[in-house]
């Protein structure tokens, strides 16, 4: 046993793909016997994750989550900014250029309505639990825009850890939802084809919930609904820690 945790702990980010792997596996497989695929497996995966890193860093009393635990160290890299950037980046590569000249101006209304409307949705709820000041707002609102853009505003703009921390929390809130709602939804909204998914990818913002919700409502829809949600991304990483927080924190000054 000590000398297959050795080997496990020096190849630490091939096991933790392994790790990954075994729980995705389950969790679609309990996806397809539990809700017959109605919620994603995908965001079964999410909800596995979550309670895994609470469990982690709950037993070690560190920051990190599971990876705190020696075994699973190579979470850390799996999970890091690098990766997880180029998973987002490759969804890209199955786009047909042909379909994003069809969105033309729907697509950039849908990024620009969707960016604004999350950062005041989600400062209003900030708003009315208390928090006052144009930082805490403004990062709360990057958060329920998306988990990561909550993470760079705040710390952009020099947000506490609990803030930064609430805005993380806000963000996995939403990718769930988006996630296990989209298939719900589709019919009421028309998302049956590649127009329809990059708005819809521009409007919710959140690259994981828009992939796995597409995914279980039409895998050919998920390279479009990622791509306009990657560019959300990006666009609120940009404009929340500028423009928007510049605009909060005016209208708190008067």
């Amino acid at each position: 046993m000590e000398i297959a945790h050795d080997i496990l702990v020096k190849n630490g980010l091939v096991f933790a793909f392994l790790f990954v792997g075994l729980i995705l596996w389950l969790s679609y497989r309990a996806s397809d016997l539990l809700s017959r695929g109605r919620i994603h497996g995908s965001a079964i995966a999410i909800i596995v994750g979550l309670v895994f890193a609470w469990a982690g860093g709950a037993a070690t009393g560190g920051s990190k989550g599971l990876s705190d635990v020696t075994l699973f160290s190579g979470l850390a890299i799996m999970g890091g900014a690098m990766l997880r950037d180029f998973a987002i980046v490759s969804t890209a590569f199955g786009v047909d250029l042909k379909e994003i000249k069809r969105a033309g101006i729907s697509g950039v209304l849908a990024l620009i309505f969707g960016v604004v409307v999350s950062f005041v949705v989600g400062a209003l709820v900030a708003l009315a639990f208390g928090y006052t000041d144009p930082v805490s707002l403004t990062t709360i609102g990057g958060g329920a825009a998306t988990y990561i853009v909550g993470p760079v505003t705040g710390t952009a703009l020099g947000a506490s850890s609990e803030v930064v921390a609430l805005s993380v929390a806000a963000g996995l809130v939403k990718s769930v939802l988006v996630m296990v709602g989209t298939p719900w939804v589709a019919p009421l909204i028309g998302l049956n084809n590649p127009k329809s998914a990059m708005v819809f990818g521009g409007l919710m913002g959140t690259t994981s919930g828009v992939a796995g919700g597409l995914a279980a409502t039409d895998k050919r829809l998920v390279p479009y609904g990622a791509m306009t949600a990657t560019f959300y991304t990006g666009l609120g990483c940009l404009l929340g820690p500028s423009l928007i927080y510049l605009v909060i924190k005016t209208m708190f000054a008067i």
